[in-house]
């Protein structure tokens, strides 16, 4: 890891730490495809836990729906991408609403296996009081889950970049070409998230993470006093 990007993930973990939790601070890493929310995540996670706080980490990854809900208006739909591929409901019911205010402190992480197309049953855990859950994933800024972060950063990296950033991955990840007609779906559904819940309006912070060893932050919401 660069200096500057340590640097970075330490001003955050930092501005999360100063927050107060209720009794769990919930904070979204969101960005496009390609646009390292996984890595981004993880690492300030670990900032975190250098801090001392207990950290927990989810993806929205493991709350997709059913192929046939997520393909109902075809493979290759941009709405479709955008509308039908996550259950925000089961998102709030088992993971955010229980670690938010009056919740019960237990959740899940996970509901669905995307790779087998099936439900899954994770263990309900106990969120130690104080901590802090990390979610990284796609849409995290639209309006069923406004309200249900206490902070979040949206990672802003151009197609250019991050389609072939995600088509680096290997074999199943789509064509390095932003304009093939693989990602058709999955450019058009950001295009349509950005129109409608506009997440660089909502995030707490924004930040580019175009180039991966030198990121910077675009702009930081104050805090309230």
């Amino acid at each position: 890891m660069t200096e500057t990007r340590r640097q970075l993930l330490s001003r955050l973990a930092a501005r999360l730490d100063a927050q107060p939790a209720a009794p769990v601070l919930r904070v979204a890493v969101d960005g496009v495809d390609g646009a390292g929310k996984t890595t981004f995540a993880d690492e300030l996670a670990d900032a975190l836990r250098a801090l001392g706080r207990d950290v927990l980490r989810a993806s929205v990854d493991g709350f997709h729906h059913p192929r046939e809900r997520r393909y109902r208006v075809g493979r290759d739909s941009p709405e479709g991408f955008y509308r039908d591929s996550y259950d925000h409901a089961a998102l709030r019911r088992v993971l955010l609403d229980p670690l938010g205010p009056g919740g019960s402190g237990r959740y899940q992480t996970a509901v669905f296996d995307v790779d087998r197309d099936v439900p899954v049953q994770v263990p309900e855990r106990q969120a130690p009081a104080g901590s802090v859950l990390i979610v990284d994933g796609l849409f995290l800024h639209r309006p069923e889950l406004r309200g249900a972060w206490d902070d979040s950063v949206f990672l802003r990296v151009p197609f250019e970049v991050s389609v072939p950033r995600g088509a680096a991955r290997g074999p199943g990840y789509g064509s390095p070409d932003p304009e093939a007609p693989s990602n058709r779906r999955y450019i058009g559904g950001n295009r349509l998230y950005f129109r409608e819940a506009d997440p660089e309006r909502q995030a707490g912070v924004i930040v580019d993470n175009a180039d991966l060893t030198r990121p910077v932050i675009v702009r930081e919401r104050p805090l309230a006093p």
